[in-house]
């Protein structure tokens, strides 16, 4: 089946609806999932779906928030002697529920679009270390990753339960 993309009137109407359907479908993931499927790790990978829900939503925050914006957030990365992300930001237990993350993950999108669309394009991160990327990398990025965590989470779902498509 064929489809054709929507038209858009600007480059950054894009960039935005395009993340937005990413954050969608990774939101479309854990709909219907109960805390204990959300946290199973059913495939080779360390993967769970509740796993990959809080490290999009932590990561929603750190780029647009931390590393665009230059905000300083108490106990956020990269905050000296906070964990690596790398390691915490999938792990979950019997605290971490769906709901939990979905409505954090949908808040920190909705701060990101707000910090957007005070700001231009090609405007750069307020973090020295990132400070050669732009508002559209930054986008571009989210849109990549993103998408790729509501791939892994499609396959986590099909395994759990058999549900398929985004």
């Amino acid at each position: 089946m064929t489809t054709t993309p929507p038209s858009f009137a600007s480059e950054r109407e894009a960039l935005g609806a395009f993340l937005d359907r990413q954050r969608s479908a990774l939101l479309r993931k854990v709909e219907g999932v109960s805390d204990a499927d959300a946290r199973r790790v059913p495939t080779a990978s360390s993967l769970s779906l509740l796993g990959l829900l809080k490290h999009a939503a932590l990561w929603e925050r750190r780029w647009f928030q931390v590393i665009f914006a230059g905000r300083v957030l108490p106990g956020e990365w990269p905050e000296e002697g906070a964990p690596d992300p790398d390691e915490e930001d999938f792990r979950v237990d019997g605290r971490d529920t769906v709901r939990q993350w979905a409505v954090y993950f949908e808040e920190q999108a909705a701060l990101s679009r707000e910090i957007a669309a005070g700001a231009e394009l090609d405007d750069c991160c307020a973090r020295p270390a990132q400070a050669h990327r732009s508002l559209r990398w930054v986008l571009l990025h989210l849109i990549e990753e993103t998408a790729r965590h509501a791939g892994h989470a499609d396959i986590i779902r099909e395994t759990l339960d058999g549900s398929r498509g985004v």
